[in-house]
């Protein structure tokens, strides 16, 4: 999951030099749609990760 996680990373380095070009509006639209994108990529990934992590841990013994 990490290494989605990397290469979403690298995404959004790039979605951020397209949107930083101002070559055209679109083109700046289009790249901060990507950059919405791909951080929510991120995000979710890690909140999955997170979750799938958590499954394996041990539950306490309830105390009597």
């Amino acid at each position: 999951m990490s290494l989605t996680n990397a290469i979403s990373a690298i995404a959004v380095v790039g979605a951020i030099i397209i949107a930083g070009e101002e070559k055209s509006d679109m083109s700046t639209i289009l790249g901060a749609v990507a950059v919405f994108a791909s951080t929510t990529n991120i995000v979710s990934g890690f909140l999955i990760t997170d979750r799938m992590l958590k499954m394996f841990k041990r539950k306490e013994a309830p105390r009597a």
